[in-house]
């Protein structure tokens, strides 16, 4: 079962967000060094900071990135810790 996940970053910029995809290998493109398990990433700008949606294949996937790289870059970019997670088993998921 794939692993849904949402993180609301206040206070964080569009600048930070890609300052954190630079690190990690994505191009502004969408190209890049995208992690084993990652089915869909999309982020973008709220009233009070940032979102970011993700599924992956599962938990453990999400868990393994953030341990190895994905901490690392939220750090290093100075993205506060999100101000609300929000994490579901996704049913009825579909890729085209």
């Amino acid at each position: 079962m794939a692993y849904g996940l949402v993180l609301v970053f206040d206070g964080a910029s569009e600048e930070q967000y890609w300052s954190v995809n630079e690190k990690l290998g994505i191009d502004r493109d969408g190209k890049g060094d995208y992690p084993p398990g990652l089915i869909v990433h999309l982020g973008g700008a709220t009233p009070s900071g940032w979102v970011v949606t993700e599924v992956w294949d599962t938990k453990d996937s999400q868990v393994a990135f953030m341990e190895s790289q994905l901490g690392a870059a939220l750090q290093a970019s100075g993205v506060p810790a999100p101000s609300q997670v929000i994490e579901t088993d996704a049913v009825n998921f579909q890729q085209p």
